[in-house]
């Protein structure tokens, strides 16, 4: 008589252990640093070195959007003809030559507030392709069910950059002035590039559907996301959230540092109170999503993070009160992570792997597109209602995102037998 044993299966390496995965997180994480130091210092560059007026700072924020408001979609087809880790090297040799230009024509006397938003036009546009291309080449480096583990450590990684950043840039423009801090984030860049260039899982270029043309290819994207119910949910939640957060955040420095009069260091506490909730939530995440089940988790998720953010408004004040209202929002941030994760793992599953840099630029059209709107209407609330009404406006809608979600997923649960 004879018997057979089943053989456990060998225990899976840890993701970190997987070395294409690892280069790719390390090199994000690089570049992510480096950028963290440029939200200080490319500013200071046009307010501090060439003076320029609040208007012409505001064009600067414009420009560092705008590749994404007018190239968002194309990029998205592009990149699905393209192989995407050459697009994310490429991406990275282009911002790293952008922004050397900054330290060498302060250098020559030459910098100017025209190339200032050139650069910064141009860093959003290797940014736009980076982004939708390394989202796009996620999937072919972790196994499926991976995917939320490995969103996980990057999100926690670009949360801690996030954190430490910008006090670590303010203490490097103040050694060795704007320009030159510019500089590391070049040199962040070119790192970034080299152990991209490192990872060995093929990379082909994928084959080209005859016939077709870029337009068509767009709007395939476009029907995709607005035909799946679940995909459409997803966006038009992230929408509303980044319309209301932007219409909020935009008054919050006016708040602090206008009518409260709190010094700079005070104004970057919430920040840094956010960056670090928001590490928090990235460690939390795929215990919650195995607690509650992925749908109500993310439901959840933007249902506290909303009641936070709301209650840490009357908080923001000029006394002691300030502490609580900062733990408060990054509270909020701490909960709003399992949906900001769990949204963007969602719709790598849920996308073919052909459509996946389109599905990816058509969402972030759609939800970066509002941003600007977002922060547009935010100043009109603020100079005709008063700061504080935007604030509590852009806090409630922030609550009422959850209902294009929430909608589809009691639909989905309805429809099964």
């Amino acid at each position: 008589m004879t018997t057979t044993s089943s053989v456990p299966a060998p225990p899976r390496p840890r993701l970190l252990r997987l070395p294409d995965f690892r280069r790719l997180w390390i090199g994000d994480t690089v570049s992510q640093a480096g950028t963290a130091i440029t939200v200080l210092a490319l500013p200071l560059v046009a307010i501090g070195t060439l003076g320029a007026s609040p208007f012409e700072a505001g064009l600067l924020v414009m420009c560092e959007y705008l590749g994404f408001l007018l190239l968002g979609l194309p990029a998205g087809a592009w990149v699905d003809r393209m192989r995407r880790r050459r697009v994310m090297i490429v991406g990275d040799l282009g911002r790293a030559a952008l922004l050397a230009t900054l330290p060498l024509a302060a250098w020559l006397g030459v910098l100017t507030l025209p190339q200032v938003y050139g650069v910064a036009f141009g860093l959003s546009v290797c940014t736009a392709f980076f982004d939708i291309a390394y989202q796009s080449h996620l999937p072919r480096l972790v196994d499926e069910d991976r995917l939320v583990e490995a969103n996980v450590a990057l999100e926690a990684s670009r949360t801690v950059t996030a954190a430490g950043g910008p006090g670590a840039g303010g203490a490097l423009v103040a050694a060795v002035t704007a320009p030159v801090a510019l500089a590391v984030d070049a040199v962040s860049f070119l790192a970034s590039a080299l152990l991209l260039s490192r990872i060995r899982r093929p990379d082909p270029r994928p084959a080209p559907a005859p016939g077709t043309r870029l337009r068509d290819e767009i709007a395939e994207g476009l029907r995709f996301v607005w035909r799946d119910r679940l995909l459409r949910g997803l966006t038009l939640t992230a929408a509303i959230s980044n319309l209301c957060g932007t219409l909020g955040t935009s008054m919050l420095l006016v708040l602090l540092a206008g009518d409260l009069g709190l010094s700079p260091f005070l104004c970057g506490l919430v920040f840094t109170a956010e960056a670090v909730g928001g590490f928090l939530g990235s460690l939390l995440t795929t215990r919650i999503s195995a607690r509650l089940g992925e749908g109500r988790a993310m439901c959840a998720s933007v249902v506290v993070s909303g009641v936070l953010w709301l209650l840490a408004l009357p908080f923001f004040q000029s006394d002691g009160r300030y502490a609580l209202a900062c733990v408060l929002q990054g509270l909020g941030w701490t909960a709003f992570m399992t949906f900001k994760i769990n949204s963007v793992a969602l719709r790598q599953r849920l996308t073919p792997a052909p459509l996946l840099g389109r599905v990816t630029a058509t969402f972030r059209f759609l939800v970066w597109g509002c941003m600007p709107l977002g922060a547009l209407a935010g100043g009109l609330l603020g100079q005709y209602a008063g700061v504080r009404t935007a604030l509590w406006t852009g806090a409630l809608g922030e609550l009422m995102a959850v209902v294009p979600l929430l909608l589809v997923i009691r639909g989905t649960r309805a429809a099964r037998p």
